[in-house]
């Protein structure tokens, strides 16, 4: 070759090795700088609109976002171990089959999202005080065309009057609902106080970054951990430890049912000692079981951990609700829930390109890729648990510490929160925060029958897609993809049911029905599941991907039905029993979902669709009676306080013993 040819090549070879290089840079820089790009426009928006609500949205599309840019980028990282691998050829690296999969997802996330972020600003211009023809052109310059719904929100100005109408008005009547003495934010409550929504909508903002943001990151760390088996079952957890699809199945129902058992006691301790005390004691202590996966053994190991920290898992979710209801009111709190659910959604997007990465360590130190799944993820809830502990607070007035000496808010932010709070439901100061729930005042709310439809749709609701989501990785990989492409393809549908749960949510506090959009959900899920049981064998896998994936998609109603319970329980004890009762209806729910897909019934899993087609029917006429219950319910209680003369009325308000849910004033939603 000559010397001038070698060094040719020489000079070809190190020009090739450093344009890959380059083209990685580019690359991680084109992905980081575009989520960045994105986020300006959200935080601007956040920033400049004023309307309350859609603010929460762009909290939502923020942390959306931000996860995804960090997955995208966590990613990019990771494409090849090691990553000099991406752009040397020479260097030994295992690196991603089948990449181009993941840029059409990252596409087809960019271009959702880029609509979204186009869409976001027209309820805000409609709104402004322009002449119809520049406030057309500025709508056709953000929507380029797209179709604007209309909003039937009422706008408010900076320099109106925030306080609401409440009971505290009528000197009659605020005299039967002022706050217990043990209430412990009584010496911020004044019936006479007023603010301004240019005091109370940045007092919102505050509280949804200090409680809402801070659920969200509690939410990833429970579900990180809870389901992070899903991943593990991608890199032969099962075959590793000599298990098979039953020994799988009944490892979650013992999960389950360890779940189950602990929400009421656990919710109960929560309401003795505080829930700021609690659920930071509970993420540390499932991070560390969680942690000791990495040392799994056999059957009897994987059995006990999985019952552990279903012990200490439980009762977590009935504890943030009671928890975020000391800060929100009754209409904020649904969609408040969606972005806690949101997060559990989110972490299904992001807990699989994290298990991309860590699972390609096995080998590592002669160890498998799930038992350092396992460790990493389990350190890193624990980190999240030790910081809960400094950043949880007792209550709207209670939130200085020896490392906070100033707490979050003003004397006058304080009074804002307190008689918002309890202007619109003044139930919430009958007791104190750390009040324990007595036996009498548990066997009162077990007996409140008019929550009971409430329980049986969280019993049944969800069956129809728990199957399919459970085993959609199973299915994946049994389809024929690679564990890359099987975590990879589980990830749109987590994107879609997100987005269309807090549209869901969104819409059910705008037109106050909750059974009827209820039935629509699973009419959504029906022709689904009836498909998945009469498919022919042999189908395309990417046919049978998209008919799972279609499914998978709909917007749970899981928020909207926990606001529900809530909102009809009218009492602190009601309600600290009644958000423990409805998880664990869900509970169970999830533990029949565990059994539905049997071995013998696999790989189409026919017995099993059947049954799920039977189910949504059912839960059709479920839902259907609760909203005739409801509905009659009210009636019946109109009837008798419309025939009530003004004096009645007042005697029955002096007199009555009734409590919460019982009195005559209350009406529940449906």
């Amino acid at each position: 070759m000559g010397w001038d040819g070698m060094l040719r090549l020489y000079r070809q070879k190190i020009l090739f090795y450093t344009s890959g290089y380059a083209f990685f840079v580019s690359l991680f820089l084109y992905i980081t700088t575009l989520a960045v790009v994105k986020l300006v426009f959200l935080f601007q928006y956040y920033r400049i609109m004023s309307v309350s609500n859609m603010r929460v949205v762009y909290i939502a599309m923020i942390v959306l976002v931000a996860v995804w840019g960090i997955g995208q980028g966590t990613f990019a990282l990771v494409a090849c171990i090691p990553l000099e691998g991406f752009w040397n050829p020479s260097v030994h690296a295992k690196c991603v089959p089948n990449a181009h999969i993941a840029w059409y997802i990252s596409a087809l996330f960019n271009i959702v999202t880029d609509i979204i972020i186009m869409v976001l600003p027209l309820p805000v211009i409609r709104k402004l005080n322009l002449p119809g023809s520049q406030k057309a052109f500025l709508i056709g310059i953000f929507s380029v065309g797209f179709f604007l719904w209309r909003r039937q929100t009422t706008s408010k100005r900076p320099g109106d009057i925030a306080t609401q109408p409440s009971v505290f008005d009528d000197p009659q009547l605020a005299v039967y609902f002022q706050p217990s003495d043990k209430y412990e934010n009584r010496h911020r409550f004044d019936a006479n106080f007023r603010w301004t929504w240019a005091e109370e909508i940045p007092l919102i903002r505050k509280i949804d970054w200090r409680v809402t943001a801070w659920s969200c990151l509690a939410f990833f760390a429970l579900d990180l951990d809870r389901s992070n088996i899903s991943q593990a079952n991608t890199d032969n957890f099962l075959e590793d430890l000599g298990l098979d699809t039953n020994d799988y199945n009944l490892g979650q129902t013992v999960f389950r049912v360890s779940f189950l058992l602990a929400e009421l006691p656990s919710q109960l301790i929560s309401k003795k000692i505080g829930p700021d005390r609690w659920i930071p004691a509970q993420m540390i202590l499932w991070s560390i079981v969680s942690a000791s996966q990495f040392w799994l053994n056999g059957r009897s190991s994987f059995l006990a951990t999985r019952a552990i920290i279903g012990l200490l898992q439980g009762g977590f979710i009935p504890d943030v609700i009671l928890y975020m209801s000391y800060f929100f009111k009754s209409t904020e709190l649904p969609f408040r829930l969606a972005l806690f659910w949101m997060a559990n959604r989110l972490t299904d997007v992001i807990a699989p390109l994290l298990a991309y990465g860590l699972l390609r360590l096995r080998g590592y130190h002669g160890y498998e890729g799930w038992r350092w799944l396992f460790l990493l993820e389990g350190v890193l809830t624990l980190v999240i648990g030790i910081w809960s502990v400094f950043i949880m607070v007792p209550s709207p007035t209670q939130t200085k510490a020896l490392w906070r000496p100033n707490g979050w808010f003003t004397e006058h932010e304080e009074k804002i929160m307190v008689n918002r709070i309890l202007r619109d439901d003044p139930s919430k100061s009958d007791m104190h925060n750390r009040q324990a729930i007595t036996l009498k005042m548990l066997w009162e709310s077990l007996c409140d029958y008019d929550l009971w439809p409430i329980y049986m749709i969280g019993l049944t609701f969800s069956i129809p897609a728990g199957p399919p989501d459970q085993y959609l990785t199973l299915t994946l990989r049994q389809l024929g993809f690679d564990t890359f492409d099987t975590n990879l393809l589980s990830i749109p549908c987590q994107v879609a049911t997100t987005i269309n749960m807090l549209i869901l949510t969104w819409i059910s506090e705008k037109i106050n029905q909750r059974a009827l959009l209820g039935i629509l959900v699973e009419l959504w899920l029906l022709p689904c599941v009836i498909a998945l049981a009469v498919i022919p064998s042999g189908v395309s896998r990417w046919a049978t991907y998209a008919l799972v994936i279609v499914l998978l998609s709909y917007p749970s109603p899981h928020p909207m039905q926990v606001g529900w319970a809530s909102r009809n329980s009218n009492t602190v004890r009601t309600r600290t029993v009644s958000a423990a009762l409805y998880n664990m209806s869900v509970q169970l729910q999830s533990i029949i979902s565990a059994n539905i897909y049997r071995r013998d019934d696999r790989p189409e899993y026919r017995r099993g669709n059947r049954a799920l087609v039977g189910v949504a029917s059912l839960n059709v006429v479920i839902y259907a009676a609760a909203k005739v219950y409801y509905v009659w319910r009210n009636r019946q209680r109109d009837r008798i306080w419309d025939a009530m003369s003004p004096e009645e009325r007042q005697r029955y308000l002096d007199t009555t013993t009734d409590k919460g849910s019982k009195r005559l004033d209350f009406r529940f939603a449906s």
